[in-house]
């Protein structure tokens, strides 16, 4: 991932912001060192960004499109009140194994129940409202989430997206996943179901309210 900004400054950043909670330092550790594909995770900032989130809403039902290795769904749990519950969405065994040691080792783990199938089969399981969902997973599939998602969330509610400015390859797509994205932010900003702000928070974060 190509960081849309600079490196100084994302550093200068996190030294003036909370510091990153030691279970989660130590998950970003093991997840750099034994994944394929560890940008996947999403990183310090973002975690705070998706606790704060969580706290402002005091969101009880979140819904997670997308879990890796747990780091996102231990950022929103941290940020749920204590009877807040969070149902993540995944296919990889292999890497939400992880998710499942940390969050055992949490003490907001008990918050989070994982459903390990695709993630539209889920949703289609599932009845609102919820109070803020979180989509990042396949990047073809994002618009397909989007819709099954959008009915679920009371008004006021929030969704975001992660990967929309995908390291600038926005501005010129040529791959599948790139044209993918595209096509997203496009479907999105037509969507007259919600108002929305594309930020530039590592790599591009959508957050789009419920109207």
């Amino acid at each position: 991932m190509i960081p849309i900004v600079s490196e100084n400054i994302e550093a200068y950043a996190l030294e003036q912001s909370s510091p990153e909670p030691a279970l989660l330092a130590e998950l970003a550790a093991e997840t750099r060192a034994s994944m394929k594909s560890p940008q996947m995770m999403v990183g310090h900032a973002q975690g705070l960004f998706l606790r704060s989130i969580a706290t402002m809403l005091q969101a009880r039902r979140v819904l997670e499109i997308g879990t890796f290795t747990g780091y996102s769904s231990l950022s929103l749990a941290a940020g749920m009140p204590g009877d807040g519950r969070l149902i993540t969405c995944d296919v990889d065994p292999v890497a939400t194994a992880v998710a499942r040691r940390y969050w055992a080792r949490s003490p907001y783990g008990d918050k989070i129940t994982l459903e390990l199938r695709p993630a539209l089969e889920t949703l289609a399981t599932l009845s609102g409202p919820f109070d803020l969902v979180f989509i990042d997973a396949d990047k073809p599939g994002y618009v397909a989430y989007w819709e099954a998602c959008v009915p679920l969330v009371r008004a006021g509610g929030v969704l975001l997206a992660d990967n929309v400015l995908w390291s600038g390859r926005v501005l010129a797509p040529e791959e599948k996943d790139d044209l993918a994205i595209v096509a997203f932010n496009a479907h999105v900003a037509r969507d007259t179901r919600v108002d929305k702000v594309m930020l530039t928070v590592r790599d591009g974060i959508t957050l789009a309210i419920k109207r």
